[in-house]
């Protein structure tokens, strides 16, 4: 026992301290946003959820997905999961005891029956020298770790989701209202064109070209109801519900921030989830080939018994009597040395594959930055182009119409301008969706949707 006390202490001289904890690598995210980059600290993706998106319906369906929704659901279990993980890593720490009472009844050739007992209650204990333990228990911290982003991602790609959705249902409302507005237009020009046939001003080339036109628009309505209908039942999907009609505001209505502060490329290390998913991979991967080295090294192991027996060899003693003893042990590989090698190089490897996967899960995030921020630009230059280009197409319209009245034209020139006013329309309110989808994509993609810190709740 003495000489095994000797070794722990010598191995604890050596050991202690050999296998370092998880640094970051360095990483590079100088222009990681491109031409979106600023030295602004700040970033829409800190703005809580419920000040980003203000509509009051858009709000009730944020917190109904929040509360239903499954794959958020799920992935609290799974954090609940490596929460117990983690706790089994720290209690591997602790000596385990185990309570095993014996009995037996023997009589050779019919002679007295023996009765011998044995109560004992063993322990046992692994020393964490060469911090085999230590590794196992970081790793767990990792793994749960992991699993809180991974819940952060799904709920910040969850708000995002709803939101996208919401703002798809007002634009085909939109759409819709202003294509009903011109299939009414139309039909009342059907009825002008037909008065106009029979008061010789026209053809009847005229007046079937106003009706294509005009059943050509009717039928688009069916369309766009179609397109209604599959986005509020992919939104009851997201709030794990049965399909039904989603209660809604309108476009023209809505209110986000114009002023996108995408902060420091660098600020997405600490905050989008995914991001920080990716790394908590690579410090579970760091930690597994620490653990696969730790293997390389003896295993020390002190074990002990206490009880309650009466069998002393080949004698039974009744009462019983007070049974102690104590043991030490240690296990070098040898013959499976080599796998344990192996072992360290396949840890290795995976931890090479976790860190490049880390740097492009950083360099994709980036894009998604730059993407989401350009969509928003994009859309936004061309708010007062379009609105020009309609003011433009309206007075065409109008002039083609009493042109026509007067002979002065052709009802192809009316259906011309009408067709291009129409079209126009729907462009600028696909404009409008595509500015709001930019701000949405862009707090997504800065990882917006995180709950108040305690700090932030008193």
């Amino acid at each position: 026992m003495k000489k095994i006390l000797i070794v722990c202490l010598a191995a604890a001289l050596t050991g202690c301290g050999i296998y370092k904890p998880y640094t970051r690598p360095e990483v590079t995210t100088a222009g990681l946003y491109g031409t979106a980059e600023s030295g602004d600290t700040t970033t829409i993706g800190s703005v809580r959820w419920q000040e980003m998106f203000t509509d009051p319906a858009l709000q009730t369906l944020i917190r109904l997905g929040l509360e239903n929704n499954t794959d958020l659901l799920s992935a609290q279990w799974r954090v609940k999961e490596t929460e117990a993980t983690l706790k089994s890593a720290r209690l591997a720490y602790l000596p385990s005891f185990n309570f095993a009472p014996q009995g037996t009844i023997s009589s050779f050739d019919n002679r007295n029956t023996s009765k011998t007992y044995n109560v004992p209650i063993s322990a046992s204990w692994q020393i964490d020298i060469f911090n085999g333990l230590t590794n196992a228990k970081r790793k767990a911290r990792a793994l749960y770790a992991q699993s809180k982003e991974y819940e952060q991602a799904v709920k910040t790609q969850l708000i995002s989701g709803i939101a996208n959705l919401y703002y798809t249902l007002l634009m085909l409302d939109s759409q819709y209202e202003v294509t009903n507005s011109t299939a009414a237009k139309w039909s009342e020009s059907v009825r002008t064109m037909r008065a106009m046939k029979e008061a010789g001003m026209t053809t009847e080339a005229g007046v079937a070209q106003y009706e294509a036109n005009y059943l050509a628009i009717k039928a688009s309505l069916h369309d766009l109801e179609f397109q209604i209908r599959q986005v509020e039942n992919s939104l009851c999907t997201m709030l794990a519900e049965a399909p039904h009609a989603i209660p809604r505001g309108r476009l023209n209505a809505q209110q986000l921030p114009t002023e996108l502060a995408v902060g420091i490329p660098v600020q997405m290390l600490s905050n989008r989830p995914d991001v920080r998913s990716a790394e908590y991979s690579l410090m579970q991967a760091y930690y597994g080939t620490a653990e696969a080295r730790s293997a390389l090294y003896p295993t020390i192991t002190l074990s002990g018994t206490a009880g309650w027996t009466n069998s002393a060899g080949s004698m039974i003693v009744n009462p019983g009597k007070l049974l102690l003893s104590a043991a030490g042990s240690l296990l070098q590989p040898i013959f499976n040395a080599g796998a344990n090698r192996a072992r360290v190089k396949i840890m290795k490897a995976q931890q090479e594959e976790a860190k490049l996967a880390f740097q492009q899960t950083l360099l994709n995030a980036g894009a998604e930055v730059n993407n989401a921020l350009t969509q928003y630009q994009s859309a936004r230059a061309k708010t007062d182009l379009r609105t020009e280009q309609i003011k433009s197409l309206e007075r065409a319209v109008e002039s083609t119409e009493l042109l026509m009245q007067h002979s002065s034209s052709t009802y192809l020139e009316v259906l011309t301008a009408q067709q291009s006013l129409l079209s126009a329309q729907l462009s600028q309110i696909a404009d409008r969706f595509d500015e709001i989808q930019g701000i949405v994509n862009l707090y997504q993609a800065l990882g917006g949707g995180r709950d108040l810190t305690p700090e932030e709740k008193k």
